[in-house]
């Protein structure tokens, strides 16, 4: 019982881990001014959301990209950009 546990621990941390590098990849790859959720979320299929939750999962994965300093959203614009850590 508990190797099942961890495997779907396991599991959860790999989808979780995949659905972020789509969004980096989406906003590395999208308009340079960045992206709003709802364009991340209906790219990626994941907008959808049960009533009056539409666009929770892709909000909720650009939250926890936020916490980790990889993105930043534009207070005005609504748009999300990854964060650059250098220059080149």
């Amino acid at each position: 019982m508990t190797s099942e546990r961890n495997k779907a621990y396991s599991d959860a941390q790999a989808a979780l881990a995949m659905l972020k590098a789509s969004v980096r990849t989406i906003l590395e790859t999208g308009p340079s001014e960045g992206m709003r959720n709802v364009e991340i979320g209906k790219t990626l299929g994941i907008y959808g959301g049960h009533v009056e939750h539409v666009g929770h999962i892709s909000r909720t994965i650009l939250a926890v990209m936020e916490s980790e300093g990889v993105v930043t959203q534009n207070p005005d614009s609504k748009k999300w950009k990854l964060v650059e850590h250098w220059t080149v």
